[in-house]
Formats: structure tokens, C-alpha cells, sequence
């Protein structure tokens, strides 16, 4: 199996929503299914079903994060030393050029993306097209208007 990087903070929010599952959503659910059973006839009763409903998707999701964090390859961006290199975990102080505007981005694995936060899935153009580049490098980006050019202005370890 292909290991999957993911940064510390990443894996802890995968390990406290199995935790959640399993031993807050997973219970109540059992006892919402027990309570409509309780109701009788179980052909026509809609608390049941969607109450089955949420366990198999409760435990759908069970297996999904232990089976991400089985391949999981845990990296602390803290503890990397690149060289001032853009990697996984770096997060890079970046300049468009066309534009001048300035943005921060962290390279993290693809279930920590978020935009909003500044970060962006490794596997995104503007992350490929960043891995491997240092401070002063220019790094261009086939966008959905075209290209975009970023310079980047520095790249941190934290």
C-alpha cells in the first residue's frame, strides 16, 4: 500500500474525528435505532431508516480514516530542514507577479486542503509547480484564465 503524506496537525484532526465517531456518533446512533424499533412496524418507519442510514455512513467513515491513517506518513513540517527548498509541509511566501499581491500557502495532503486557511493539496498544479523551487525561483502555473507566474519570496519550516 502507497503511503499517503499528511502533516502532524492533519493526522491529529483525522484521529480526533475517528474518536468522535467512534465513541459519540457511533452510540447515539445505536440507541436512535433501538428507540425505533421500539415503534413497531419497521416497513413504514422513517426514524429507522434514517437512522440506519447514519450508522452505515458513520461507519463508512470509520473505515475510511483508519485506512488513511494505516497509510498514513506523518510529517512535521517543524522538523524539516529542506535547505530553503519548497516541499511537503513548506509553507511559502509567494508574490504574483502580474498582479504584485503577496499570499501565504502550506503544501499539505489532499483531505487537509482548505483555501480559505492557505492550504493547498500537494497534489494542486500550483503546489507541483512549487515542490523543488527555493527563494528568488520564479514558478509558473497553468490556471483555468492561463498562466500565472509567482515569485517566490521565502519559504518556512513551521
Amino acid at each position: 500500500m502507497a503511503t499517503i503524506p499528511i502533516t502532524k496537525r492533519g493526522a491529529e484532526k483525522l484521529k480526533e474525528e475517528l474518536q468522535r465517531l467512534k465513541y459519540v456518533e457511533r452510540p447515539a446512533v445505536v440507541v436512535a435505532i433501538q428507540e425505533a424499533r421500539a415503534q413497531g412496524d419497521l416497513s413504514e418507519n422513517a426514524e429507522y431508516d434514517a437512522a440506519k442510514d447514519k450508522q452505515g455512513f458513520i461507519e463508512g467513515r470509520i473505515l475510511e480514516i483508519e485506512g488513511k491513517l494505516a497509510a498514513a506518513q506523518v510529517i512535521d513540517p517543524s522538523e524539516l530542514d529542506a535547505g530553503g527548498r519548497v516541499v511537503f509541509g513548506a509553507t511559502v511566501d509567494l508574490e504574483d507577479e502580474a498582479t504584485g499581491m503577496s499570499v501565504t500557502y502550506q503544501i499539505v495532503g489532499d483531505d487537509e486542503a482548505d483555501l480559505k486557511q492557505g492550504l493547498i493539496s500537494i497534489s494542486s498544479p500550483i503546489a507541483r509547480a512549487l515542490i523543488g523551487k527555493e527563494a528568488g525561483d520564479v514558478a509558473e502555473v497553468q490556471a483555468p484564465g492561463g498562466i500565472k507566474t509567482y515569485e517566490i519570496m521565502e519559504v518556512h519550516y513551521r
